[in-house]
C-alpha cells in the first residue's frame, strides 16, 4: 500500500530552490585568474616602476630612498627636455602625413579602377614587413653615396642629401619611413568610411552642380570624420611609442638629434644602468601619454556618427 504525503505550499516554498537562482560565488573561479594575470602583468610592473622612481638605484649598487629628487632632476635635464621636443615633432609629422596620403589613397582606391583589388593588396604590403627589416632596407636607401634616394634625386638634378646623417633632416627622414609603412593603415580605415557613405548625397550634389572639391568638402569629409579620428588616435599612440625603427636606423643620432623619450629612457636604464632615474622618466612619459590619450578620447566623443547612419 502506497501512502501519498501531501505538502503544504509553504513547505514547498521553503524546500524548493528559487527558479533561476545562482550561487553568488560561482563566478569567482573565472574572475580570479583574469584578475591575477592583469595584476601580475600590468598593475604590478607599473606600481614597481613608480616605487623605483623614488629611489636612487644603480644596477649592482645599493638602493636609497630619494623622494622626488629624480623628478626634480628631470626639470634641469636638457637632454630629456630635448627628447620631449623630438618626440612631439616626430609624432606630429608621423600622424599628419599618413593621414593626408592615406585619405588621398582611399579616395583613389574607392573609385572604379581596373584591378583595384590587386592594387590594394600591393599597397598594404609595407604593413606586413617587420620594423627591423624595414629599418635595414631604408638605412641602405639613405646612404649618402650608395643610396638609391640620392640616385633618384640626381636624375632630376637635385644635389644629394644627407638624410639621417644630418641633424636637420634626420627626423623628417625617419618620418618618411613611418609614412611609407603606415599610410596603408589609414587608407584601410578611411576606405571603410567611404564604403559606408550612401550614394544619395552625391546624386543630389551632382544635380545641384557641385564640383569635385565641393563634394569632398561638404559630403565626404564630414561623413568620414569619425573614421579619420579613429586613424588619428591609432597613429598617435603608435608614433608616441615608436622605438625600433628609430633605434635601428640612427640610435638617436647624429648626436642626440633624433633621440625621443623612448630612446633616452632606454639609454638611461640599459646603457647607464640608472634604474631609479629611468623609472622616473618612464612615469613622466606614461603621464604624458595618458594626458594626450584623454584629449584624443574627448575629441573622439565629440565626433558624431549620425551623418552616415542617418543617411544610410
Amino acid at each position: 500500500m502506497v501512502t501519498i504525503v501531501e505538502q503544504q505550499p509553504s513547505q514547498l516554498t521553503e524546500t524548493a530552490p528559487a527558479t533561476g537562482a545562482r550561487p553568488r560565488s560561482s563566478y569567482w573561479p573565472f574572475v580570479v585568474p583574469a584578475v591575477a594575470v592583469v595584476g601580475s602583468v600590468i598593475i604590478f610592473p607599473w606600481a614597481f616602476t613608480v616605487w623605483m622612481s623614488f629611489h636612487e638605484w644603480m644596477v649592482g649598487g645599493t638602493r636609497r630612498f630619494s623622494g622626488l629628487s629624480n623628478y626634480a632632476r628631470l626639470l634641469s635635464d636638457e637632454r630629456f627636455l630635448a627628447s620631449i621636443g623630438h618626440t612631439f615633432v616626430y609624432t606630429l609629422l608621423a600622424v599628419v602625413l599618413p593621414l593626408i596620403f592615406g585619405t588621398l589613397a582611399a579616395l583613389i582606391f574607392n573609385s572604379r579602377l581596373p584591378f583595384r583589388g590587386v592594387l590594394r593588396g600591393l599597397f598594404v604590403m609595407p604593413m606586413m614587413a617587420t620594423p627591423v627589416a624595414i629599418a635595414l632596407v631604408w638605412t641602405m636607401m639613405f646612404h649618402p653615396q650608395l643610396g638609391v634616394l640620392n640616385y633618384l634625386l640626381s636624375l632630376v638634378g637635385i644635389p644629394p642629401q644627407s638624410w639621417v646623417f644630418n641633424p636637420v633632416t634626420v627626423i623628417p627622414s625617419l618620418v618618411l619611413v613611418e609614412t611609407w609603412q603606415w599610410t596603408p593603415l589609414v587608407m584601410l580605415i578611411v576606405l571603410g568610411g567611404l564604403a559606408a557613405i550612401p550614394s544619395e548625397p552625391y546624386e543630389s550634389a551632382a544635380i545641384d552642380g557641385a564640383n569635385v572639391f565641393q563634394r569632398f568638402r561638404y559630403i565626404t569629409l564630414p561623413m568620414v570624420a569619425p573614421f579619420l579620428m579613429v586613424a588619428v588616435i591609432i597613429r598617435t599612440i603608435d608614433a608616441l611609442k615608436s622605438f625600433d625603427i628609430i633605434y635601428a636606423i640612427t640610435q638617436g643620432g647624429p648626436g642626440t638629434a633624433s633621440e625621443t623619450i623612448n630612446l633616452y629612457l632606454y639609454s638611461v636604464a640599459f646603457a647607464y644602468y640608472d634604474v631609479g632615474y629611468g623609472s622616473a622618466i618612464a612615469v613622466v612619459f606614461f603621464g604624458l601619454v595618458i594626458a594626450l590619450s584623454l584629449v584624443m578620447l574627448h575629441l573622439r566623443q565629440k565626433t558624431k556618427w549620425t551623418d552616415i547612419q542617418g543617411g544610410a
